[in-house]
């Protein structure tokens, strides 16, 4: 007797999760107060007639409109949530960050950033330079014009050349050539903007700098599947979208906030994803062979001066030490940040090359040299990251004997005994002459071998914490 051939069976529990899933991602909007009109409720599941094999194909089209939009309607809250479905155009202005967002087709021309879009009647002109923190110097970054017009408008945009199937994001790397900066108020926030697209968005990088790509092309290229365009080279091209973004959002120094993310993306997943972009071989430090440290030396200011009795210092206690003076290698990000990633600790003065403690991995040691009068930016901008990484933060506090300020000052100088003062007195720019532009460190290695014996132990303790 032949057996009866076997049947395809389709439970109805799969089913039943994936028609769930929109259900899911609405529900945590409007249990964030973020009211979702009815007719956005019935378009997200909204599906063709057509048939094909006998079953209901969905329509791609409409799939992709309705994840476009609704992945746009994410960026913003409230009011700003308000408006983009009431008139398909809203702009997030935060405590640092300025974000436009149209869910409509958009016209750019190139040749002067200006963005149009269609409305109901015409609308004064919203300018925004897009840059995450705003709150910084913003005189090198080219403004981009939000024009808002009507059907009846006098003057209409001109003509598309070029027609693309996803948004534009537009933003700048006018501010470049400092990797905390780099990352901070452009890798990060342009994560924090687009990841959840899932890569169907097309970049625009206004103020645009070779430097940048070759360095960061490797990271736009994970966050969008198509060429980054670049203004300047074609300044008569007009190219239309089905939706834009101006600016990207920005949560706080090397921060992301999980709670303000769509999607709800962490510190522990950009620096997964950080992973996935340089191919970074070890993902928690008991997988390296041997406690390897990293010294950060740096060549101008800040600078070790007894670096060489530090170096043996650092052999004699067990490591393997690695010392980076070259900032060659640096800028080659790929290789640096695979380098780092090889090492259990990374050892530096308080500055923007500790910004690379986000490639050591999980269960690795940060130790910051913490000079007179970069307390609070010590842990601020570099401590918080460490511990949201997963990284252990040690901070060493140099004694006023050990900063070449006490020597440059005196001792009994208030720069030396009350470097708050300096803030206080001449503000920032001041006290960064001091204190990041004048400072180097003769390290008490008595005293800094207990932190170095410490960063040992903890690499080297595979059960430690």
């Amino acid at each position: 007797m032949e057996k009866e051939p076997k049947k395809l069976v389709f439970g109805a529990t799969p089913i039943l999760l994936l028609l769930s899933l929109p259900l899911l991602f609405l529900g945590v909007d409007f249990f964030l107060g973020n009211k979702i009109p009815f007719d956005r409720w019935m378009q997200y599941f909204s599906i063709s007639d057509t048939s094909f094999g006998g079953g209901r194909a969905i329509n791609r089209t409409i799939e992709e409109q309705q994840f476009m939009k609704f992945h746009l309607a994410r960026l913003v809250r409230g009011e700003d949530r308000r408006n983009l479905d009431a008139t398909g155009f809203a702009c997030d202005k935060s405590v640092h960050s300025y974000v436009c967002v149209s869910n409509k087709p958009v016209t750019i021309l190139v040749s002067n950033m200006t963005v149009y879009v269609p409305s109901d009647r015409d609308e004064p002109t919203v300018a925004v330079r897009p840059y995450a923190r705003q709150e910084e110097s913003l005189n090198d970054i080219t403004p981009v014009n939000m024009v808002r017009y009507s059907t009846n408008t006098t003057t209409p945009p001109p003509p598309c050349d070029f027609h693309h199937q996803v948004p534009a994001v537009i933003f700048s790397s006018a501010s470049t050539g400092n990797i905390f900066h780099e990352m901070n108020e452009i890798i990060i926030p342009l994560y924090i903007t687009t990841k959840h697209f899932q890569s169907r968005v097309q970049f625009i990088l206004e103020d645009y700098k070779r430097s940048f790509i070759n360095k960061y092309g490797v990271v736009l290229s994970h966050l969008s599947n198509h060429d980054v365009i670049n203004p300047a080279d074609n300044l008569t091209a007009v190219h239309c979208f089905p939706a834009s973004i101006v600016g990207l959002r920005y949560h706080n120094n090397l921060a992301l906030n999980s709670t303000e993310i769509p999607g709800g993306y962490s510190m522990p997943d950009f620096k997964q994803f950080l992973r996935q972009v340089f191919n970074l071989k070890f993902s928690h430090v008991s997988q390296i062979p041997k406690p390897r440290l990293i010294l950060l030396s740096r060549t101008n200011t800040r600078r070790f001066l007894n670096e060489e009795e530090l170096i043996s210092l650092i052999k004699e206690i067990g490591f393997q030490i690695i010392v980076i003076r070259r900032s060659k290698i640096v800028s080659n990000l790929t290789r640096f940040s695979q380098l780092i990633n090889s090492c259990g600790v990374l050892v530096g003065a308080h500055g923007a090359g500790l910004t690379n403690e986000i490639f050591l991995p999980a269960g690795g040691v940060m130790v910051q040299v913490e000079l007179l009068g970069t307390g609070w930016g010590s842990d601020t901008y570099y401590g918080d990251t460490a511990r949201a990484m997963d990284v252990r933060y040690l901070r060493y506090r140099i004694e006023a004997g050990e900063s070449s300020l006490q020597k440059l000052y005196g001792e009994n100088n208030t720069v030396v005994t009350d470097p708050d003062s300096v803030y206080r007195n001449g503000g920032y720019r001041a006290a960064r002459t001091v204190f990041l532009d004048q400072q180097n460190v003769r390290l008490n290695l008595v005293r800094f071998r207990e932190t170095l014996v410490e960063a040992f132990s903890i690499i080297t303790d595979w059960g430690g914490k």
